[in-house]
């Protein structure tokens, strides 16, 4: 028999050491909850395992973004020559630098994370966790079993890499929850998946002086704008990273000189390998829900068998929510996740009404050139709202600091949809170029706040940037007119 209210171990108990889980856990603390943190990792096929925080601290947005970021810097030291600087001709970089420089800090924001639940007076428990009931959680931990019962519980237990069902994948191939800590140079790599961590990671990788094939199943960037997933793949090609299309991985085997030998097939049925020394997968994420046993608790699963479907982060069992990349039909985001668990949290134990607004949410993908966006994609307002009612402003343009080393300009490109009728509200911001997360940032809040097509030409931008290049649209698409900039200032 479960018990009764006043009979709980826990207020909370969420399941899941991720981004969202322990914002959910902090917040439900300081608003005088009892909560306890169910996380452990288990270890990749490779033997790969990490510490409190969650995919985004440890194999996802942290680490990318300082790869990426170390990319940027080895084409920026051949562009300040240029510039005037004196260097040498044998510009060289070390894969085992840039990784303990990573993994040292990825460790000690482990143990930040550690001393801030103890100093929130959070339990933590190292134990994987699945349920028993409605009302209670089991947890393995090195010291044994021991059951939870909590009012509340919160699904945060995000996911982990897909691997192909095919020869060799798991024995010899790595996910992007081995690449940031290999113990040795990936070398020459194959990439299979064009979702934006596969070209993520086939960027850096290419950045960083390694061999980059991607093998593309169907399309790149599939669920984002794709006129600008066209850009980003033909300024990854130009960048020398390679784009097998309509191809699938066949096996994977190791030869006996230690490299690797990937198969694939393409749209003809055509079969063709190749060595290499890296593998890297990158087909997707699994939820991690079937190891909760949610059918002891009558918890149900989406369509997809795997995500739960919820109302305000509240899943079919009324004490029960789930946050984060578990969730169907969400962004798959790190911020999501976290201000979606404190929103939860304090409408749980702070007498809030607040819900978690799930549209216009902003996203980048750090790709070599970067892409972001908030808001819909070209192919979802015409879907929405009919190509006859929307109007698509865009715009090449030539960012100053590419003038001098005469980089390439042709794939620096924006877009704004909106409806026509009136002020024209804006749908959706679309920007391609150098530090373009940062620059969607601040229009995204300009979206949420209803931002319009008039009010936009009505900002007067900061010149010389490439934000204000937003400022300065004026051509729509349907205009048929030359979206090229005749200078630097028209």
């Amino acid at each position: 028999m479960a018990p009764t209210a006043g009979e709980y171990d826990y207020d909370l108990v969420v399941i899941g050491g991720g981004s969202g889980g322990l914002a959910a856990a902090k917040e439900a603390t300081a608003l005088g909850a009892k909560v306890a943190v169910l996380d452990y990792v288990t270890p990749t096929p490779l033997g790969t395992k990490w510490g409190l925080g969650g995919t985004c601290v440890n194999v996802g947005c942290i680490p990318k973004k300082l790869m990426h970021t170390a990319a940027l810097l080895g084409e920026a030291i051949h562009d300040s020559k240029s510039y005037g600087w004196q260097v040498g001709d044998h510009v060289s970089h070390n894969w085992d630098v840039l990784r303990d420089a990573i993994q040292g800090h990825i460790k000690s924001v482990n143990w930040v994370t550690r001393v801030e639940l103890r100093d929130k007076k959070v339990e933590y428990i190292n134990g994987l966790g699945y349920f028993k009931d409605a009302h209670t959680v089991q947890t393995k931990t090195k010291q044994g079993e021991k059951n939870l019962t909590s009012k509340y519980f919160l699904i945060a237990v995000g996911g982990r890499p897909r691997y192909p069902d095919i020869p060799g994948a798991i024995e010899h191939g790595i996910t992007s929850d081995d690449i940031f800590s290999l113990d040795r140079a990936p070398g020459k790599t194959y990439i299979v998946g064009a979702g934006y961590i596969g070209l993520e990671c086939a960027g850096f990788l290419n950045g960083l002086g390694y061999e980059a094939t991607v093998l593309v199943r169907s399309v790149p960037l599939r669920g984002f704008d794709q006129q600008m997933a066209t850009i980003i793949v033909d300024e990854m090609k130009d960048k020398g990273v390679k784009l097998l299309e309509k191809t699938e991985p066949k096996a994977v085997e190791k030869l006996d000189s230690g490299k690797l030998k990937i198969t694939w097939t393409n749209e003809a049925n055509q079969e063709f390998s190749d060595e290499c020394d890296t593998v890297l997968f990158a087909i997707g994420r699994r939820a991690l829900t079937k190891e909760l046993h949610l059918d002891n608790a009558g918890v149900k699963v989406a369509g997809d068998n795997e995500k739960i479907d919820v109302v305000n982060e509240q899943t079919n069992v009324p004490h029960i929510f789930a946050v984060g990349d578990v969730l169907y039909r969400k962004p798959e985001l790190t911020p999501v996740a976290i201000h979606a668990g404190r929103l939860l949290s304090r409408r749980l134990f702070g007498n809030s009404t607040v819900n978690m607004d799930y549209d216009n949410v902003a996203t980048t993908v750090f790709t070599p050139l970067e892409y972001g966006s908030v808001g819909l994609s070209e192919e979802r307002a015409i879907q929405r709202y009919g190509e006859e009612n929307i109007e698509i402003y865009h715009a090449y343009y030539k960012p100053t600091e590419f003038f001098i080393p005469q980089k390439n300009i042709m794939h620096c490109y924006l877009k704004v949809i909106a409806l026509r009728e009136g002020d024209q509200k804006v749908l959706g911001m679309h920007f391609i170029g150098p530090q373009a997360g940062e620059i969607i940032q601040g229009f995204s809040a300009a979206v949420k706040c209803n931002l319009t097509m008039n009010a936009l030409m009505s900002t007067v931008g900061i010149h010389p940037t490439i934000a204000e290049e937003f400022t300065r649209i004026n051509i729509t698409k349907r205009s048929g007119k030359d979206p090229n900039p005749a200078s630097c200032c028209s």
